[in-house]
């Protein structure tokens, strides 16, 4: 059905301006939902309610919550897109795709228009004459690189005002981890000159001063000099540490950030390469929030608007798996943001460059996997989650126990439903279970009465579990063998909308256990959970910790739901290739399937004598299966 906005949205999609601005999205509280830039704000924001929307799901789920629209007309496209990152930050709208942390990244200062520089850790960077190398990804990383540089380069860390004149150096002098200026060891010209060559250092030119240093150490140890040999040795060290640190990636010193993505079940990383000066100096993963439903593109154009926004520094060149729309607006914001100096974009096809952007995807990759292991570990979040569900539905106890079933099918034929388990917050892999639907026909798949079965099945167990207790113990079977039947959920999911739920809440009634387990549905386009008696939909919010475990417990029902489909079309076709052998009926075909592992390629390798010693199958029928199969 098409979608219809209300007269007053109606009325503002007329009247908008053929003029560049931004546009703000509210929804029925006036609170702000999404920010937009638009070159043309009239055709901008009309294009998300024509039918070429159709086909987001992100886009279907925003336009259906938009009760205003307001828009700021600006004189260009740059100035739009900097008040769009403006209003971005202020408001955080929830349908923006957004960084989910903001962090700054630390970075070393020189303040080199200061007499005797200073050495020192900054997260931002001014326009205020001191020299700035970085980004690191870590705080610890930058103490690193001090700690060994200032062996090497023995610079002042103390507060005194530097006339050489002072009667004592202080205790880092002594331990050698300052030149001591103060008392007149090196003169200013001396001590910039050693400051000159840690930049150099950390710029990656280390190779003149490591020849200095090396000839001199040479004509010290030819001198008998050995503590000063010994001294100059040391310094080489730190030198060598810090260059080896840096990875060599390209022969044209330049500076440059490598980006690239990676994407499942709705999640997005980021993946930033740092090179400087030809170096690669480090990396990072961001994950991001609001991408579902975005392309590639969307999502990469919109991270590096959000990423170097808040930034310290940009580079002279970003690099790119895809192009991105609207190229040359960014470049030219980007450049604003470098003090006018040239930004270029890049999306290499072959070479270094598109060999950076591999290494970049399989870092993203690797990071994705690494994220989802840590939320899986990390059992405060999976508390978290759980108490936010419960708040959420507002369900007496932290659902602890969460069963969540999903239907698999192929055109009505080889239906599957899956049930999976979660306990406190991870899945219970032992649990979980799979049941090939019999009552309905495969002329025509029916979702609803398969969902049926399968619940009336598990909730069968259920009453057969509690009924078995005495006679079990009895006999001494053990008690684990029906304890997965004989837990019932704090919480029983459905994957699927308002009938799917409506199916639900009719088998628990027929068990008498709608009372006692709490039951939703969860459609997956938008993402918006169902309650028995309840027409309104909850919607978590978007950077919850419980909407991202439904979510896993959610598409876990329908990973394990689509494997078992498989599985069951795989034995369909099998049977159906043995059973056109005359002769073989289910009872043959099972037994030829069980002697050979249920694989129709090791029943047509055997030799007609195997074939003949399973149990029912004759030398005439082995050789018929040899010519047939």
């Amino acid at each position: 059905m098409t979608f219809v906005p209300s007269e007053h949205i109606q009325t503002i999609l007329k009247n908008l301006p053929l003029k560049p601005g931004v546009y703000l999205m509210k929804d029925e509280r006036g609170e702000i939902i999404y920010v937009g830039k638009a070159k043309r704000l009239r055709h901008r924001v009309r294009s998300y309610f024509n039918s070429s929307a159709e086909h987001s799901n992100k886009t279907l789920k925003l336009r259906e919550r938009i009760h205003h629209i307001d828009f700021i007309v600006e004189e260009n496209e740059i100035k739009a897109l900097i008040l769009e990152e403006t209003l971005i930050k202020r408001y955080r709208p929830h349908f923006n795709i957004s960084l989910k942390d903001d962090k700054h990244y630390p970075y070393i200062r020189v303040t080199w228009d200061q007499p005797y520089p200073k050495v020192e850790t900054t997260r931002r960077i001014a326009n205020d004459g001191s020299r700035y190398f970085g980004p690191y990804v870590a705080m610890w990383a930058v103490q690193n690189t001090l700690q060994v540089l200032r062996k090497a380069f023995p610079y002042l860390t103390c507060d005194r005002v530097i006339t050489g004149n002072d009667p004592r150096a202080c205790l880092f002098y002594d331990i050698k981890l300052c030149c001591a200026p103060c008392i007149g060891v090196v003169n200013k010209d001396q001590y910039r000159a050693m400051i000159q060559e840690l930049m150099d250092t950390l710029g990656g030119k280390s190779e003149p001063v490591v020849h200095r240093l090396t000839a001199e150490m040479e004509a010290a140890a030819e001198g008998l000099e050995f503590e000063r040999a010994a001294a100059l040795r040391d310094q080489l060290k730190a030198i060598e540490y810090i260059t080896r640190q840096h990875k060599a990636v390209s022969a044209d010193f330049a500076d440059r950030d490598v980006i690239a993505l990676a994407r499942d079940n709705g999640e997005t990383v980021v993946q930033i390469l740092f090179i400087r000066n030809g170096k690669l100096i480090g990396s990072d993963a961001r994950a991001l929030d609001g991408t579902e439903g975005e392309t590639d593109p969307e999502i990469l154009s919109a991270f590096v608007q959000r990423f170097y926004s808040g930034t310290a520094e940009v580079p002279g060149e970003v690099v790119l798996p895809q192009n991105i729309e609207e190229t040359r607006i960014i470049e030219r914001w980007l450049k604003d943001r470098r003090s006018g100096k040239r930004v270029t974009i890049t999306v290499p096809q072959r070479g270094d460059k598109r060999a950076l952007v591999d290494v970049a995807e399989d870092n993203a990759r690797e990071a994705l996997r690494m994220m989802r292991a840590q939320w899986e570990a990390d059992s405060h979040k999976q508390e978290v989650a759980l108490g936010q569900l419960q708040e959420a539905l507002s369900l007496p106890t932290p659902p602890n126990r969460i069963e969540c079933f999903d239907i698999s099918t192929t055109q009505g034929t080889a239906i599957v439903a899956s049930r999976v388990v979660f306990v406190q917050g991870t899945p219970k892999k032992a649990e979980y279970r799979k049941f090939n639907i019999r009552t309905v026909s495969h002329e025509g798949s029916d979702d609803y009465q398969s969902m049926r079965e399968a619940l009336t099945r598990r909730f069968n167990r259920w009453k057969e579990a509690q009924e078995a207790v005495p006679e079990a113990l009895a006999v001494g079977e053990k008690e684990d063998r029906d304890e997965t039947w004989r837990l019932l959920p704090d919480l029983l999911m459905i994957d699927g909308g308002k009938g799917q739920l409506r199916v639900a809440v009719e088998v628990l009634t027929e068990y008498g256990l709608l009372e006692r387990v709490p039951v939703v549905s969860l459609a997956k386009q938008f993402e918006e959970l169902y309650r028995p008696g309840n027409p309104t939909p909850l919607i978590l919010p978007r950077r919850s910790d419980g909407l991202f475990l439904i979510q896993r417990v959610r598409d876990e029902a329908h990973r394990f739901a689509i494997t078992a489909h498989r599985q069951q079309r795989q034995k369909l076709g099998m049977a159906s290739q043995l059973e056109s052998v005359p002769g073989i009926g289910p009872a043959k075909r099972k037994a030829l399937l069980k002697a050979f592992g249920n694989s129709i390629g090791a029943i047509r390798a055997a030799s007609v004598e195997e074939l003949a010693a399973v149990p029912g199958i004759t030398p005439k029928l082995a050789e018929l299966i040899k010519e047939t199969v």
